[in-house]
């Protein structure tokens, strides 16, 4: 399938190609030609430039992007800590970092919520004030964010998976639709707001501090596999010319603080640059695997990579696990038993992992396996694996999972720890998750 039939049609403009240089303008001519501040704008629009690296980073990897807005960011007022909001949080003293491997049922949805207040924080590692960690949301909401309020995170990328309803992702740079199948992300420090179209959603959100997603390197594989980045959607200008007052709230240092805004937060008319959010279908991936023996790595489903400060090892990789063909030879089948020295953040958004169908009422569950924690399937799973004919299986169309792998080991929130419940094995009383004993050295 090149890419998912949609149920809910999605009525915006998009570019095309992730890390190109883009530019969009929403009135014609609104983009200053051979430079980007004359002395007056001849609409009457005012220049700003948000900075996603450093000035002076490498031209391959530098992300600018100059806006033309009806008035600046700097209409504003002074900002007020929001005492007491859910997403404040310390690393350092309000996480607890488990070994055990854990796994959450789906969340209900909070239906009076919109999608900033039904955030919640499962777990995370590091420190947004060094820029260095990852932090793992799932969210619910039954509600639109109101129409003059505004959102963002200084402290890291937001990677957005939606697994059940819509999302109409308003930003500065424009609109995005992102459903089911499809993920987005919104970089560090660009404003959005969240509408729902079709009523009631949820998901997952990854934060990462420690840079900016990117597709991996594709090394022996080519030029062609995986994500391509002429698949990456960039939406195209689009502003809101409002009087009054807008709300803004962001997030840093993981501390939310509000302040007003004259006018609205979307009033960019025009844009150029390399900083920008952007979308992708995810039945768009070209997948690679083995085709002949033994179970391959998750890491070449890699869809998109985020670096750490520790060579080699990714602060994030967003991980799709959906259809294909299943066709090695004299194979365990299932993902084998591992103690792996990055953590894996897991969830289901629909049919399941494998070709095995998952019940109903567990489909949009999460698991977390820490780093060097063993992981692996069940005692019935890895039997009947075991035991089965191994011929050419496809995983079907609608299963759809992703993972996150983090070189960082996942401390959880209290709210989290309390809802989460064993993934493997056990205790006395199952015989340690029952796993059997087929050793036999008579046999050598």
């Amino acid at each position: 399938m090149p890419s998912t039939k949609f149920e809910i049609e999605d009525p915006y403009q998009y570019a095309t190609g992730l890390n190109s240089y883009h530019e969009s303008e929403s009135i014609a001519g609104a983009l200053p030609k051979a430079q980007n501040l004359p002395q007056k704008h001849h609409l009457g629009l005012y220049p700003e430039r948000i900075s996603g690296t450093s000035f002076t980073a490498k031209r391959a990897v530098n992300k600018q992007t100059f806006m033309w807005r009806i008035l600046p960011s700097a209409a504003q007022s002074a900002w007020n800590l929001i005492e007491g909001h859910p997403l404040n949080v310390n690393f350092h003293i309000d996480l607890t970092f488990l070994p055990d491997q854990l796994s959450w049922k789906p969340f209900a949805v909070e239906s009076d919520c919109n999608f900033i207040n039904g955030l919640r924080l499962i777990g995370g590692a590091g420190d947004p004030n060094v820029k260095n960690g990852v932090a793992y949301y799932s969210f619910s909401c039954g509600v639109d964010m109101e129409e003059k309020t505004a959102f963002y995170s200084a402290d890291g990328d937001w990677l957005i998976v939606p697994q059940t309803g819509v999302l109409d992702i308003q930003t500065e740079l424009g609109m995005m639709r992102v459903r089911p199948r499809e993920i987005c992300v919104v970089p560090r420090g660009i404003r959005f707001r969240v509408a729902l179209p079709s009523g009631q959603t949820k998901g997952y959100v990854c934060e990462t501090f420690s840079g900016h997603f990117d597709v991996p390197e594709l090394g022996p594989i080519g030029s062609l596999g995986l994500a391509n980045i002429r698949d990456f959607e960039i939406p195209s200008a689009a502003y809101t010319d409002a009087d009054g007052v807008t709300e803004l709230m962001v997030k840093m240092a993981g501390k939310v603080s509000r302040a007003s805004l004259k006018g609205s937060a979307f009033n960019a008319v025009a844009w150029h640059g390399t900083y920008y959010p952007f979308k992708y279908d995810l039945s768009k991936f070209m997948p690679m695997g083995s085709t002949l023996y033994d179970h391959q790595d998750p890491s070449i489903y890699t869809v998109l990579t985020c670096p750490s400060d520790k060579p080699d090892h990714p602060a994030v990789d967003f991980i799709y696990v959906g259809p294909r063909w299943v066709i090695m030879e004299d194979t365990l089948h299932v993902p084998y038993f591992h103690r792996n020295t990055m953590s894996e953040f897991a969830a289901v958004i629909s049919g399941g992992f494998d070709t095995t169908p998952m019940p109903e009422e567990m489909i949009g569950s999460c698991m977390l396996h820490n780093g060097m924690s063993t992981h692996g399937m069940s005692a019935p799973v890895i039997e009947d694996s075991m035991n089965r004919e191994t011929k050419p299986e496809r995983i079907p169309s609608d299963h759809v999972a992703v993972l996150f792998e983090s070189c960082y080991p996942i401390g959880l929130t209290e709210w989290a720890r309390k809802r989460g419940e064993p993934d493997i094995g056990g205790d006395e009383t199952n015989d340690f998750g029952g796993y059997k004993r087929f050793f036999d050295a008579s046999k050598v």
